[in-house]
């Protein structure tokens, strides 16, 4: 079975026993976060249940493993003739989790 939930502005397709990062959440390493923007969930039968806009009574259940930094990204600009550059770097702050279980009522 798999679903597709939507948490920090992203959409993940998300199945049980996957490791995924998403946008950083405020909890705790170790505890279990509850992801119920479910938009879309399937799998098992014959078509896919479909949210208009989310699906009613869909949770999916995660274990967060860590809050982490993503690789970082370098900004660099640069002005032609003018003698200008500027560089930067940028890591976005992320949340692992472990998918535990995807229960629809």
């Amino acid at each position: 079975m798999y679903a597709v939930v939507k948490t920090g502005g992203k959409q993940y397709r998300v199945a049980s026993g996957e490791v995924i990062k998403v946008e950083r959440l405020p909890v705790e390493v170790g505890e279990t976060v509850t992801l119920d923007q479910v938009l879309l969930v399937g799998g098992d039968e014959a078509d896919p249940r479909i949210g208009a806009p989310l699906v009613a009574g869909a949770t999916v259940t995660a274990l967060v493993l860590d809050q982490a930094k993503a690789p970082k990204v370098i900004i660099f600009k640069k002005k032609r003739r003018k003698n200008h550059r500027r560089t930067r770097g940028h890591r976005q702050l992320q949340t692992v989790l472990r998918i535990r279980e995807i229960a629809v009522a």
